[in-house]
């Protein structure tokens, strides 16, 4: 079985420091939550970015002042930036944080409308394909955002007609969002059995699904993300100090059942990423 990669989704668009103070706003808050996060043993950081009083934006400018900082201090970590920004945000706002030099590596790409808690997750069809064509041309690997069983066919469908960029696929398989698919083994089960061969996958548990849904997924041979942006809580009623403790969860999980944990060169190696000059 390959090693174990880990995905840390530092700070999302929702949270604030009111449901836990250790959430980041500042580009110091975000360098020191990438690197708590890093040193722990994640070899990706999926990137959202906030002003200083903690409101989402996806500024290019914002982007590429955090993404730089971050690469100061943790040089060789692939960097997934989202194009997801926060609900309510245009396509063309989305889409900034693929404007950065240099290019990302990857970045997100949500494969269809959904409910998100009260709110609606807009991706259309045509934005879809203005994202996939964006990401086609300027060479950056999507990772397949999917919170519902029906988002796998609709962005295996596009590729098969060749609008977002097809195999080799990263999917992430994200469950337990309020209103979308359950954190279920059963529907992991399903989605990872309806992937393309030579695919590589994710799954992220919302919540308190974030272990229950870690463990099933490192024995599958998937990978693994957690992070403030999905689940704010190390265990039951205890509040998380850092990413990094949520990362080193995982960590010592993969290492009772056996999987070692991925640097961010074998990540790149098993996601068919370039090597890093």
């Amino acid at each position: 079985m390959e090693k174990l990669i880990i995905t840390a989704a530092i700070c999302g668009a929702e949270v604030t420091k009111e449901q836990n103070p250790n959430v980041p706003y500042t580009v110091e808050e975000i360098v020191r939550e990438a690197k708590s996060a890093v040193d722990a043993g994640a070899a990706i950081v999926h990137l959202h970015v906030r002003e200083d009083n903690g409101k989402p934006t996806q500024s290019r400018d914002r982007f590429q002042e955090c993404e730089e900082a971050i690469l100061k201090v943790c040089p060789n970590v692939i960097l997934i930036p989202s194009t997801g920004g926060a609900v309510g945000m245009t396509p063309d706002e989305r889409l900034q944080s693929t404007d950065t030099t240099p290019l990302p590596e990857m970045a997100t790409l949500d494969c269809g409308t959904c409910n998100f808690g009260d709110e609606i997750f807009d991706n259309t069809m045509p934005t879809m394909r203005a994202f996939g064509k964006r990401m086609m041309e300027r060479g950056i690997k999507p990772e397949y955002e999917c919170f519902e069983m029906g988002h796998l066919d609709t962005i295996l469908t596009m590729a098969r007609k060749g609008e977002v960029p097809g195999a080799p696929m990263q999917f992430n398989f994200v469950l337990g969002v309020p209103g979308c698919c359950p954190a279920t083994v059963g529907n992991l089960n399903w989605l990872v059995s309806n992937i393309p061969a030579g695919s590589t996958w994710t799954a992220t548990g919302i919540g308190r699904h974030a272990f229950t849904l870690a463990a099933p997924t490192i024995m599958m041979g998937g990978n693994v993300r957690v992070g403030f942006e999905d689940n704010l809580y190390i265990e039951r009623g205890v509040l998380a100090k850092s990413n990094g403790e949520l990362v080193e969860k995982v960590v010592r999980m993969a290492r009772e059942m056996g999987r070692g944990i991925a640097t961010s060169d074998e990540a790149r190696q098993i996601l068919g990423l370039k090597p890093r000059n």
